[in-house]
């Protein structure tokens, strides 16, 4: 994991990416991130996706492709959801049941935004830097954030709207990106269209 957090922050550099979270799990990935440029998300994860293939297939002897697919990402409303998000991705060891709290797991960015430890991939989003006038202040903030469970209802908007390539956030958000892309990025509504 430590080879793909170095490329990660190589590519994310070069690409003009900033990282916010992430959590690397042993069969996934999660991250929430800021494209600084247009398609700059897709350039760094196909960039990141060659060279990880690459050194696990030669360190692990093997061939062929690593991943089940292309990675799937979605747009979030950071006023209303960044923080939830951030939440969902660092809980995710928890709920996986491999650490009963998300500072013993390594690989996440839960330690930089809970306990400061600096890690020269992550850069704080504006939503998390208003949670306290001072780092420690923050930090507390950002502890007491985990108190509190998140909605199952709440988690499961979150792996759909990620998983169809939609955006999560309330109408307006949704009415404005939708104007701005051209292009759908909520559920369609189901069943036969109604005549009018």
């Amino acid at each position: 994991m430590a080879f793909y957090a170095h490329w990660l922050g190589h590519y994310a550099q070069a690409y003009h990416v900033e990282i916010h979270a992430w959590v690397f799990m042993t069969n996934h990935v999660h991250l929430l991130v800021t494209p600084l440029a247009e398609s700059a998300v897709s350039a760094m994860m196909q960039a990141l996706g060659r060279r990880y293939v690459r050194y696990f297939n030669r360190t692990y002897q093997r061939t062929g492709t690593l991943w089940e697919g292309r990675f799937r990402s979605g747009l979030v409303q950071a006023s209303r959801y960044l923080l939830v998000c951030q939440r969902y991705i660092e809980l995710n060891p928890v709920s996986a049941g491999m650490v009963t709290d998300p500072s013993a797991y390594t690989w996440s960015s839960y330690r930089c935004h809970a306990l400061g430890l600096a890690v020269q991939l992550h850069t704080p989003h504006s939503e998390y830097l208003h949670l306290g006038r001072d780092t420690l202040a923050r930090q507390a903030s950002y502890r007491d954030l985990f108190k509190r469970h998140l909605d199952s209802e709440l988690t499961d908007n979150i792996r759909a709207t990620v998983n169809a390539g939609l955006a999560l956030g309330d109408s307006r958000f949704k009415d404005e990106l939708e104007a701005l892309c051209e292009r759908r990025l909520r559920p369609a509504n189901r069943g036969r269209p109604k005549l009018v």
